[in-house]
């Protein structure tokens, strides 16, 4: 009896692994060819008298009602081109981050098959971190400034916010961008939709990015602010359920526990050792056993009301 399920269960481990193997190889097989344009090499590499030439090829970047006065301002300023020489320094080689696009576009393509491959630029923009990757059908724009490294002395943020400002968040970025095209806005407004609309963001982290990202990189946490939610998930869940937050509809819970924030809102002694964004990884892990538990493709996922998903999901947090 007992040889009998160690046979079932090996079988079962070397069913699993051949699956993914043919997947992997599947993925692998489609063709994709990012064409990547150094946007902000140009920009700052072009004289100011060649302004017009650059306005005329990509238009996109000079929206109307700004004077050409600005965009001089911005080629010639001294703090401008220190940041661009700091850019190029981080920058000078971008195949890396390139190869890495491909490959993760190769895995959208398999689970999203009528996405367009978008043509890649690299900007210097604003340092707007809520923005570091703009993903629009045909374009995917990068702003390389705001990937210098956590410590670089041009970024005068928050300690929460700059550990993010890393070159590995560049992928983790792209795919929360592209994420964001790709799910239907639930019509449920609380809490628990909240939670797991940030919890697909995430999944589809899972199975867009490599094996080389973590679960750190992937909801931008320190490897000790992913133990402390590990450690005190039925803690965080207990609490949710015994406030009654699920179903509440208050938007003071997004900023709370959804959004990046130096740590959660309990309004307890445990606020301070805590990450912000614990809400998120909650509905991670909720959307993680969903899928789990249920034959469901990525793409049906994306359009799967909160409700549905939670009720579907067996979801019991480790004690």
């Amino acid at each position: 009896m007992k040889s009998g399920v160690i046979f079932l269960v090996l079988f079962s481990f070397f069913l699993s692994c051949n699956t993914k193997n043919n997947t992997e190889k599947e993925i692998e097989a489609i063709p994709v060819e990012l064409k990547v344009v150094r946007f902000d090499k140009i920009f700052f590499e072009t004289p100011p008298q060649d302004l017009p030439k650059i306005q005329k090829e990509f238009p996109f970047f000079f929206p109307a009602g700004n004077d050409n006065a600005v965009w001089l301002e911005k080629m010639q300023n001294p703090l401008w081109r220190e940041l661009y020489a700091e850019v190029q320094k981080k920058f000078s080689d971008f195949d890396p981050y390139k190869k890495e696009l491909e490959t993760t576009f190769q895995r959208i393509k398999y689970y999203f098959p009528r996405t367009k491959m978008p043509k890649v630029y690299t900007v210097i923009s604003e340092m707007d971190y809520n923005n570091k990757v703009i993903y629009a059908d045909s374009l995917l724009i990068v702003s390389l400034e705001m990937y210098l490294g956590k410590e670089h002395k041009f970024y005068q943020f928050p300690e929460y916010l700059k550990q993010n400002f890393e070159p590995k968040q560049l992928l983790p970025d792209a795919v929360e961008s592209f994420s964001k095209r790709q799910m239907a806005p639930d019509t449920e407004k609380n809490f628990l939709a909240a939670m797991i609309y940030s919890g697909k963001q995430l999944y589809l982290k899972d199975m867009l990015l490599s094996d080389d990202y973590t679960d750190e990189d992937k909801i931008g946490y320190t490897p000790a602010q992913l133990l402390w939610c590990q450690e005190n998930e039925s803690y965080m869940w207990r609490y949710f359920i015994e406030d009654q937050l699920l179903y509440n509809d208050d938007p003071k819970l997004i900023p709370r526990f959804i959004s990046p924030a130096p740590f959660s809102k309990f309004y307890l002694e445990i606020d301070n050792e805590s990450p912000g964004k614990v809400g998120a990884w909650i509905g991670w892990q909720i959307v993680r056993s969903y899928m789990k538990n249920n034959e469901v493709s990525l793409q049906q996922l994306m359009h799967t009301s909160a409700k549905e998903i939670f009720e579907k999901s067996k979801y019991k947090p480790k004690k």
